[in-house]
């Protein structure tokens, strides 16, 4: 199982104004170094905290990582036009040399909605429309009558992986429609994953990533009660993680709000 971190653009405590660039840049060359195999980012906006927008946050994770893969779990598709977005995803893509790696949802929290100023109850459907469009843009067909030119070695997008926590439906539709499926550690619980697992699986599944794992180790007691974390003692930690191997996954991503290398080292060392 490779391991991740899944990076919570927030700024750190000691952040002096105009240095956004460079801790983030810092952030993916250390991860990098310490042989985490990729940094994804989350997607949020009305909720009351600072964020950053994912795609420029992976346009400086780029300019601090040569190898990584860098990708968006999950991009919420319905907050954005789908053209400009097909096209913001493009360029990124370009940039990021194939290293891009696309999870979209619908999209789960009122606010963000409310901010973009987008009807949250016709989430679903306008998803699968503005997927749909963004995808024929992808590939070279005309959409309102224009085309989005694709930018050598784009053609087809980058591949894209489904978002989805314990509907069913829509678990199996990550195996026969995209690249791979989006599980969360913040809304499943192991009862959720394992069952999640055996659907994507019978439905041909190929790659499964489990994302927003809270890292805190040596932690009295987990601050996120109730979802899949790693607020524990390191041992404890090392266990949860086979576990979730067990489970199938091929991939998980960490939260650790402690960034420093020294931490980070740590968190490492449970699967060297």
């Amino acid at each position: 199982m490779r391991t991740g971190l899944a990076l919570m653009a927030r700024p750190p405590a000691e952040q002096q104004p105009g240095s956004g660039l460079q801790w983030v840049t810092r952030f993916g060359t250390m991860a990098e170094r310490l042989g985490f195999a990729g940094i994804w980012v989350g997607d949020s906006m009305g909720r009351g905290r600072h964020t950053l927008d994912p795609t420029v946050t992976l346009s400086a994770l780029h300019a601090g990582t040569s190898r990584i893969e860098l990708g968006i779990g999950v991009l919420q598709v319905p907050l954005r036009r789908p053209g400009e977005l097909a096209h913001r995803i493009q360029s990124l893509n370009a940039l990021l040399a194939g290293r891009l790696r696309l999870g979209v949802g619908a999209g789960s929290t009122r606010a963000d909605f409310e901010l973009a100023g987008v009807d949250y109850d016709k989430r679903f459907a306008m998803f699968r429309e503005n997927l749909e469009v963004m995808r024929k843009l992808w590939r070279g067909e005309r959409v309102n009558g224009a085309s989005l030119l694709a930018w050598p070695g784009t053609e087809g997008g980058p591949p894209v992986f489904l978002g989805a926590w314990r509907s069913a439906k829509a678990v199996a539709s990550a195996a026969r429609e995209f690249d791979g499926w989006v599980a969360s550690g913040l809304h499943s619980t192991w009862e959720d994953l394992e069952t999640g697992m055996k659907t994507y699986r019978a439905h041909g599944g190929k790659r499964a990533i489990l994302t927003n794992i809270h890292t805190e180790l040596g932690a009295a007691s987990p601050s996120h009660e109730g979802t899949i974390s790693l607020e524990c003692a390191p041992a404890e930690a090392r266990e949860r993680l086979q576990r979730v191997a067990a489970v199938g996954f091929d991939d998980v991503m960490l939260i650790c709000h402690d960034r420093s290398e020294r931490h980070l080292a740590s968190v490492r060392a449970l699967v060297s």
